[in-house]
């Protein structure tokens, strides 16, 4: 199969259309050289006979209209025949200094030669005096095709140029020319690794390593396969292959043959001939199969402007069909054929090669209205015309790896430099076999190429070289313009090599991958998104961990210049794609994407809010108000960012306060309530809620977004925040308790919620969640009972039925057993109707609902309204007042990024005590260690106590038996030693900074007591 390939690879030409000279048949004569034969249709007896005599001498043939050019072996220069009839003396065109011409192609009025070393010339023939000029200078050529009026070349990097007229679109490069001299890349195929390419009379063609065809430019006849007939100035995917992988393709004048790997034939595009081979003269706006070449397995295709050839090795034969009016079909006449038949020499003679040889091979050329086969020997084999780009293979790897000597080495720099500075290049080394029910045009084999990556980062030096060529040449210039999905395989590769996930190149080459990202288009953003929802645990985590590291290695460096501030936000904008990914389809820890190296961004200086607050918001330090950042919300601890919010807004309030002294004092009177920079509360704990609802309503109307400064009546003043902490434990306590009579619990243990009936005045409700927001916005947590659905509520989502089996337990499972049963005895078993008793109260939940009997055909619309009344309808009113109280205090900006179990969190706190981890993280001071007789007494004694005598230890130290973010392993205890205690001394605490002042006990008795005089008088303050 692969030496057949080879074949057809050398074989397979399109030469521009030429004039055809008077019809004739010609073969071999007794004079023809052994080693070669060659028959022209027509046949003109001077130019078959120039050309056989030199057969064995010939590179290449082309024929265009009015000329024939044939390229010498060697490629020394080109014999131009003025006419395809042989009339008239041929010109001999070369290139300067004894370069080399590798292969030509010719249109109506130009001639483009590529040089053995890769670079295209041009000939003008229209011109006084034409001589050959170099256009691409860059670039080394690997393929090159004429048009009538345009070519088009394909770079060794993958890269399309095309240039000349561009009436129809043909150059690719959308309407901006309607021509240009000057090759310009084809931006829409950049990054699409190509294999092929081949041009009409005004329409152009390229295939893709991975089989998919493009078309572009007039489509006047369907020419273009897309199944319209209106131009396209871009390239365009044929998509009616998807189950047919092709290898070759041929450009006719206005008609269009592709030959797939299995041998078959389709065609489309003008018919009126009979070129489509299709029984008819219509023409076809899609690939159709040529049905009579089915079976023959067709090896060689050509296209003519009229009329095309199909080559059948196994058999022998050469089949034809199209137009005839030179004798071009070599049918013994001049008439046109609709479908294949095999050329003959004569009318009684067919024309046979030797099949299945392995020393000759078939060249077929189809000119304007000539055909020409040369049949020749391998050994003097025609000139190879797909070249391909540059790919890695295990060869390859193994070689690259092996390479010691200089001169090798250099090869390797240039091959390692050639595939890795191209994304068509790199993307090609990995394509897999595409499936035949696939839509993606994107098929790599990943797994190929994690492994390949793998053995080249064993050599150092070939590592950094790759690293460079990333660098430097690929990802610097990647910039997607593709609409086809075929360019993406680059996104999907570069995070396999190892040296992206490097921290050394977290600043270089993942922030230039991100920036490529997020210029990609919304439909190949969702590509790439639809694609990592695909990718296993452990290679997703690796991903986020890789644009998580590159932006906090950007955060190190500061981002005060435009430059760096760029960098960041497309690394932040990467992972919100991860993000979002994760949410619908991989399900990751939300903290996974929580960068704490961001906190230090946070920093509230006051230097900095006065220089804000002087300039009117003309100087922003860097995000230090992230709310003008929100694509960083999804990266930033969430709950460090409301606290951050917080902190801000606190800070703002003493510059507001520090700048009364300005204000003319006969002014000051009036703005001065609104210029404190605090919050005071001063209360008695026998009368802690009733002293706090009657100063908070002297508050109602001033802003709450303020620091919050505690005392209790007869203990000590303000501190740090051990009194704020035991206040709201306390206050939260006693409002919660069921006697209070504040919210109903449902069910014994449960969850507490808002009341049908309140016997309180709704305004207590808006004061509890003005309390609620206090608690939030002083970055404290407190045991506020609430199920999940309040907090769905205040992020405006709606609750469901789990949430009511969390509410009610026993209400929940009976609504669930409802739906459960399919029975027809539904009615029977259940016997119920649409009104609901609940908290005591019994309420219809439509109009006559008591009357309406729930069966199987509503009873989904009845667990659906059971669930909206006791969450919304019966509480209403109080809900409302909670609500408007809590966002009084707490921008509900900030709030909505939560999910409401991390709102949940953030606001009740967390009771997933790891008491181990407790002693592990303790810091020890003043005399202390980990190993003092003392607090391994200490340690011994608290791991006997039970959980609530544990819990009440927390509430002596801290304030509060919760902790704020995650669990327990962010508190830390610090034991102290005070000298000149003694062991009668109690334990003391300072809850402002955990920290436990232990005299140095001598015994585990009186351990024990102290610690239980800990536990017993854990509240208050002296």
């Amino acid at each position: 199969m692969e030496r057949r390939r080879q074949r057809r690879a050398r074989g397979c030409v399109r030469s521009a259309p030429g004039s055809a000279p008077e019809s004739r048949s010609a073969a071999t004569g007794s004079a023809q050289p052994p080693r070669a034969q060659l028959w022209l249709f027509p046949g003109a007896a001077g130019l078959h006979d120039a050309l056989l005599a030199r057969a064995q001498a010939t590179r290449q043939i082309c024929c265009s209209r009015g000329r024939l050019a044939v390229l010498e072996r060697g490629g020394a220069g080109v014999q131009v025949h003025p006419g395809s009839n042989g009339a008239g003396k041929p010109k001999h065109l070369k290139l300067e200094k004894k370069m080399k011409i590798h292969s030509m192609d010719q249109g109506r009025e130009h001639l483009l030669v590529l040089s053995s070393n890769g670079r295209p010339f041009e000939y003008n023939y229209s011109i006084e005096h034409p001589r050959f000029q170099r256009i691409l200078q860059e670039k080394s050529i690997i393929q090159i095709t004429c048009g009538d009026y345009h070519s088009l070349a394909l770079s060794k990097g993958g890269e399309l140029f095309a240039w000349g007229q561009n009436l129809h679109g043909q150059l690719g490069l959308g309407t901006v020319f309607l021509s240009t001299p000057t090759p310009q890349r084809v931006e829409t195929l950049a990054g699409v690794p190509l294999v092929q390419i081949s041009a009409g009379e005004a329409h152009s063609m390229a295939l893709s390593m991975s089989g998919n065809i493009y078309s572009w430019g007039k489509n006047e006849f369907g020419q273009l396969g897309l199944g319209h007939t209106m131009g396209e100035a871009s390239p365009s995917l044929i998509e009616a292959l998807a189950d047919q992988r092709v290898e070759f393709l041929t450009c006719g004048g206005s008609h269009t043959a592709l030959l797939t790997e299995d041998g078959l034939v389709f065609t489309f595009g003008a018919g009126n001939y009979g070129q489509l081979g299709h029984s008819a003269t219509q023409n076809e706006l899609r690939p159709r199969l040529v049905t009579e070449l089915t079976g023959k397995r067709v090896t060689q295709i050509a296209c003519g402007r009229w009329h095309t050839l199909a080559y059948v090795s196994d058999l022998g034969k050469v089949f034809s069909f199209g137009s005839g009016k030179e004798g071009q079909l070599g049918n013994s006449g001049t008439q046109n054929q609709l479908t294949p038949l095999p050329m003959r020499l004569s009318p009684n003679e067919e024309l046979q090669l030797e099949s299945h040889t392995s020393e000759k091979e078939l060249i077929m050329i189809a000119g304007e209205n000539q055909s020409i086969l040369l049949w020749m020997d391998k050994e003097n084999s025609y000139v190879n015309l797909r070249r391909k780009i540059p790919t890695l293979n295990e060869e390859t790897v193994k070689r690259w790896i092996a390479d010691v000597e200089a001169k090798q080495c250099q090869n390797t720099k240039r091959e390692i430099q050639e595939i890795f500075s191209s994304p068509a290049c790199l993307t090609g080394s990995f394509l897999r076999k595409r499936n035949t029910v696939e839509m993606t045009s994107v098929h790599l084999d990943l797994k190929k190429a994690r492994n390949i990556f793998k053995k080249l980062t064993q050599k150092d030096w070939i590592s950094d070289m790759i690293t460079t060529c990333l660098r430097d040449n690929l990802l610097k210039n990647l910039t997607i313009h593709s609409p086809h999905q075929e360019a993406l395989g680059i996104f999907f590769l570069l995070p396999e090599y190892p040296v992206m996930h490097e921290a050394s190149n977290s600043g270089g080459l993942v922030v230039q991958f991100a920036e490529a990202v997020c210029r990609l288009s919304d439909q190949f953003a969702w590509i790439l998104e639809e694609y990592w929802a695909t990718l296993q645990e452990s290679t997703f985590r690796k991903l986020i961990q890789m644009f998580k590291g590159a932006f906090i290695s950007q955060l190190s460096c500061g981002i005060k210049t435009a430059e760096n501030k760029c960098h960041v936000k497309a690394l932040v904008q990467m992972l919100e794609k991860l993000h979002r990914v994760n949410q619908t389809s991989c399900q990751l820890p939300e903290n996974i994407f929580e960068v704490d190296e961001l906190s230090h961004c946070l920093c509230f200086e006051e230097e900095a809010y006065w220089r804000f607050y002087c300039k009117n918001i003309l100087e922003i330090p860097d995000l230090f108000l992230l709310s003008h950042f929100p694509f960083i919300f999804n990266i930033l601890s969430k709950t460090k960012l409301l606290y951050a919010d917080s902190a801000f807004k606190i800070q703002f309030e003493k510059i507001k306060a520090d700048i009364k002294s300005a204000i003319a004092p006969q002014r000051r009177s009036e703005v001065l309530p609104f210029l404190q920079p605090t919050l005071n509360l001063t209360v008695r704990r026998d009368d802690l809620v009733e002293d706090v609802l009657n100063q908070l309503s002297q508050s109602e109307n001033e802003d709450l977004r303020k620091e919050l400064w505690v005392s209790f009546s007869g203990e000590i003043g303000y501190d740090l925040g051990g009194v704020r902490r035991e206040f709201f434990h306390c206050l939260f306590e006693k409002m919660t308790q069921p006697e209070y009579g504040m919210f109903t619990y449902p069910e014994e243990a449960s969850y507490m919620w808002f009341p049908v009936r309140p016997q309180y005045e709704e305004k207590r409700y808006f004061f509890f969640g003005v309390l609620c927001g206090l608690s939030v916005f002083s970055c404290n947590v407190a045991n506020i009972p609430f199920p999940l659905a309040l907090f769905k509520k205040l992020l405006g989502q709606i609750p469901s039925l789990e949430d009511l089996k969390e509410l009610s337990p026993v209400f929940g499972k009976g609504l669930q057993m409802l739906l459960d049963h399919e029975d027809d005895d539904f009615v029977e078993v259940f016997y119920i109707h649409f009104n609901v008793h609940w908290d005591r109260n019994d309420a219809d939940l439509v109009p006559n609902g008591s009357r309406i009997t729930v069966d199987q055909t509503n009873k989904r619309d009845y667990v659906s309204k059971c669930v909206d009344y006791v969450f919304n309808v019966s509480v209403k009113a109080v809900y409302e007042e909670f609500q408007r109280g809590f966002y009084k205090v707490c921008d509900k900006e900030i709030i909505s990024i939560f999910h409401p179990d991390q709102l949940k969190n953030v606001v009740v706190g967390n009771t997933d005590y790891d008491w181990e981890t407790f002693e592990k993280k303790a810091r020890y001071e003043q005399g202390y260690d980990s190993s003092h007789p003392t607090i391994l007494m200490f340690w011994e004694a608290f791991h006997k106590l039970n959980l609530e005598d544990k819990k009440k230890f927390l509430v002596f130290l801290t304030g509060t038996d919760r902790t704020q973010i995650k669990d327990l392993k962010t508190m830390k205890i610090t034991f102290w030693y005070i000298e000149n205690s003694n062991e009668s001394d109690p334990m003391r605490a300072r809850t402002c900074f955990s920290i436990l002042y232990l005299p140095k006990y001598s015994t585990m008795k009186r351990m024990e007591e102290a610690l239980q005089g800990a536990i017993d008088n854990s509240r208050g303050f002296g």
